[in-house]
């Protein structure tokens, strides 16, 4: 089904693009062509395919939820310009009234 003029502007109006007028005849001919194409995929009888997430095999990404200490609150005051020992300290930057 060829895609016409009229309902690439449309299409284009509800994408919110605003192509140049030179290229609305080349734009329309790829729409066409990419729709004919879907028409052909559309005709494939997949009815014994299983559907398929991604062709590649992928591990499980879980991992056990167990609560580690990682650092301790002296090693990382340690980098800290300013600390009192338990929070960083950082100037000012709102004047109160």
């Amino acid at each position: 089904m060829p895609l016409d003029r009229k309902d690439l502007l449309h299409l284009c109006r509800l994408s919110r693009l605003k192509p140049d007028e030179s290229v609305l005849d080349e734009m329309a001919g790829q729409c066409s062509r990419i729709l004919d194409y879907m028409d052909k995929l559309a005709e494939l009888d997949t009815a014994g395919v299983e559907p398929l997430y991604s062709p590649v095999a992928h591990e499980c990404a879980f991992r056990e939820d167990e609560a580690v200490r990682r650092a301790e609150r002296r090693d990382i005051l340690a980098n800290a310009p300013e600390s009192d020992g338990a929070f960083f300290i950082v100037p000012r930057i709102v004047e109160g009234k």
